[in-house]
């Protein structure tokens, strides 16, 4: 908790007049540095759940949770920013109440959040956890809701980041993987899962005509990932091709290089060596 000098009133006006400096020098820190704008806007829950895509919820009672785990919030608030700081003056009446209750020995009453995966996003309660910041508190009482998505929000932190989980959501409903090929396969531009998708959809198609049976996508995703993806991906790590790319975006490459110069679906000697020659 910061400094208590006795009068508790006083206190409180400081904690918030020093949220709200912390919270302009924030700004300003991530403007000098020029990161992206989302860096301190909190995440919106309807984005996230959409991108990640819902698969249900169950509600898990009261339980105890970190500060730092709640990164957004279900009404798109935007008086305070991602670390719960308060962005204008407006919210500063009943943030000052809630802190001299905090400073006096209450306890601050549990919020509402609903939980995906280890983030938490406040349904209930933006006020009370920005004093639970500005006090300097590791934990706060919560309600928690825990909603089961399709995809892991593992690697969410920025707004950003949803356009990412978005597409890899849609690549995955067309190209069903599962085990270690549905872990394997990732890219950073979220347009080239889009391109994947495209890519292994061809492929599929090119399967079935060869072999004049219809396949379903789960079939051509775990035969495109067997026969097609992991062979080109061991070629192109002998051949040293893969270099600061992951491995999907090297086969993406490639794939895309292959057709371009030779206008063949092969793989052999000659198809790397003319790709290695174009690297250059």
């Amino acid at each position: 908790m910061n400094r208590d000098t006795g009068f508790p009133r006083a206190d409180a006006e400081h904690d918030f007049l020093r949220a709200r400096r912390r919270q302009v020098l924030s700004r300003l820190a991530t403007w000098l540095r020029r990161e992206p704008d989302d860096v301190n806007i909190t995440l919106p829950f309807g984005e996230v759940v959409a991108a990640l895509g819902w698969e249900g919820q169950r509600r898990l009672g009261l339980r105890v949770i970190k500060l730092d785990s709640i990164v957004g919030s279900v009404d798109r608030d935007s008086d305070f920013d991602r670390r719960f700081r308060p962005t204008s003056g407006r919210v500063r009446q009943r943030w000052e109440r809630l802190a001299l209750a905090s400073r006096r020995g209450e306890a601050i009453p549990p919020i509402e959040v609903y939980r995906v995966g280890e983030l938490h996003f406040v349904i209930d309660g933006h006020h009370r956890v920005s004093v639970a910041h500005a006090l300097g508190l590791d934990t706060i009482d919560a309600f928690v809701t825990e909603v089961r998505t399709k995809l892991d929000p593992a690697g969410i932190r920025h707004r950003g980041d949803l356009i990412v989980k978005d597409y890899r959501r849609l690549f995955l409903e067309r190209v069903p993987l599962t085990g270690q090929a549905r872990a394997s396969v990732v890219v950073t531009d979220p347009w080239d899962y889009a391109e994947l998708g495209e890519h292994v959809e061809a492929w599929g198609f090119r399967l079935m005509q060869d072999s004049g049976v219809f396949l379903d996508r789960a079939t051509i995703a775990a035969r495109w990932y067997t026969d097609e993806y992991e062979p080109v991906v061991r070629m192109l790590r002998q051949a040293d091709l893969v270099g600061s790319r992951t491995e999907a975006e090297a086969y993406l490459w490639v794939a895309g290089e292959r057709y371009r110069l030779i206008r063949t679906h092969s793989w052999d000697d000659a198809v790397i060596e003319a790709i290695r020659s174009r690297r250059r």
